[in-house]
């Protein structure tokens, strides 16, 4: 028995039940402490790892994610194709009365087993095709799983800057209330208008505001990313993680031998593989398929013998083969085009994924470095210098709102980084020595 169902024993045990008059009341009771006992061992199941990581992420959407599960097991159904494409065509079976004399003194009967048999490599050529359709579902699957990997880091990242902006936010609505009692203790002491103390209050009132929406803001990313996660909208997720990516960004050449990952160049490799062979099972069309058929027989004049029939097809539509045959060719032309097309599209989405990379650890340093520093170094010195009345409110207000601006601005490029370095990853098909 689980703890809460040890202190649900406890309770019930303590309870006092009443005569048989109350005993539905006390039934409802029970009944509901059961209902809350189950709600709450259902909140506490499938708990996310404490604090959550990007690597628990990448995990679990690729372990969780319904879209992965279905890619995986249309590639099982994918494995399944070789081994019925080059198999051989049904045998038939035909019993048959070959002669019954209307007076029915007697037949001739026979039962034949007939099977055709390619006199090509046809067989192996449908294999090899159905065997790159394997190749192709394979890299369907891979690519749903960066897909779902590369949502779910995105669902993590905006979760991230939204917590942190609410913590950065509760630190201005502390510098607010503080300029706000600056302001009020000098009106009180006669140095001050009472046009600052309301402005503070405003401001003040603003930040409030803004901390209540942010409580939304949050639930709705925790949302998001319990979506992404294969979870329920409304499960609770716990602290994050998320250590700024800030390391030397790799240069083009390392990147560019990184691309063979790729799952969509997999897929079109895969495809052309396949053109190739379904061009050589159309120039099999072109020989003949033999038939053979054999069996007991059996005849009013000699009794019982075997029977036996060889024969081959006529392969004699040649206008029909060829322009299979010019099919096929004309699909693998295609799947080539394909190929390079595919090569350029990839290494111009890694090129435009690593230089974002760049620009955003070059931001994320220059806030983190010299913006916020300078920012955080105003606010005491404006302070000091309103309370003694040496500056107005409103340069107090551009201090610690230039702050504000510093702070979210740094929150913002952190996640933008880290966002940054998993869409390197996607473009070049592996987080795997991308991500932290």
């Amino acid at each position: 028995m689980t703890t809460g169902n040890r202190g649900l024993r406890t309770i019930l045990v303590g309870i006092q039940f009443p005569r048989v008059a109350d005993l539905s009341w006390s039934l409802a009771i029970a009944c509901a402490l059961l209902a809350l006992s189950g709600q709450a061992a259902a909140q506490t199941t499938d708990p996310l790892p404490s604090p959550l990581r990007v690597e628990d992420v990448l995990r679990l959407a690729r372990d969780r994610r319904a879209e992965v599960n279905a890619a995986q097991a249309a590639t099982r159904a994918a494995a399944q194709r070789p081994a019925i494409a080059s198999s051989l065509e049904d045998p038939i079976i035909a019993p048959a009365i070959d002669h019954l004399p209307f007076g029915l003194g007697g037949a001739n009967v026979s039962f034949t087993i007939e099977q055709r048999f390619p006199l090509s490599g046809i067989r192996t050529h449908r294999r090899q095709a159905a065997e790159a359709g394997v190749d192709r579902a394979r890299a369907e699957t891979a690519r749903t799983t960066l897909d779902v990997s590369l949502e779910a880091v995105s669902a993590f990242f905006m979760l991230y800057e939204r917590r942190q902006s609410a913590a950065v936010l509760d630190e201005q609505l502390a510098l607010a209330r503080q300029v706000a009692s600056a302001a009020d203790a000098r009106y009180a002491g006669g140095t001050g208008p009472q046009s600052d103390v309301l402005r503070a209050e405003v401001e003040v009132a603003r930040l409030e505001g803004l901390s209540r929406a942010f409580r939304g803001e949050i639930r709705a990313a925790e949302a998001m990313l319990n979506a992404s996660l294969g979870r329920d909208a409304d499960a609770m997720v716990p602290p994050l993680i998320a250590e700024p990516a800030v390391r030397p960004v790799p240069a083009w050449p390392e990147v560019k031998a990184m691309l063979t990952e790729r799952p969509e160049l997999a897929a079109v490799r895969a495809s052309i593989a396949g053109a190739n062979a379904d061009v050589l099972v159309m120039r099999d069309m072109f020989k003949p398929m033999a038939l053979v058929r054999t069996g007991p027989a059996s005849t009013m004049t000699d009794g019982r013998g075997l029977m036996l029939m060889v024969g081959v097809s006529l392969p004699i539509w040649r206008g029909r083969l060829r322009a299979g045959v010019a099919e096929a060719e004309a699909m693998r032309d295609m799947a080539r085009a394909d190929l390079e097309a595919m090569q350029r599209m990839v290494e111009g989405q890694a090129s435009v994924a690593l230089n974002q990379v760049d620009a955003a650890q070059t931001r994320q340093r220059a806030l983190r470095d010299d913006v916020l520093p300078r920012a955080r170094n105003a606010i005491d010195p404006a302070l000091a210098a309103y309370a003694a009345g040496r500056i107005p409110l409103v340069s107090v207000l551009e201090a610690v709102q230039a702050l504000w601006i510093a702070q979210s601005d740094l929150i913002y490029s952190e996640a933008t980084l880290g966002l940054a370095w998993a869409r390197l990853g996607r473009a070049v098909g592996t987080y795997e020595g991308i991500l932290p």
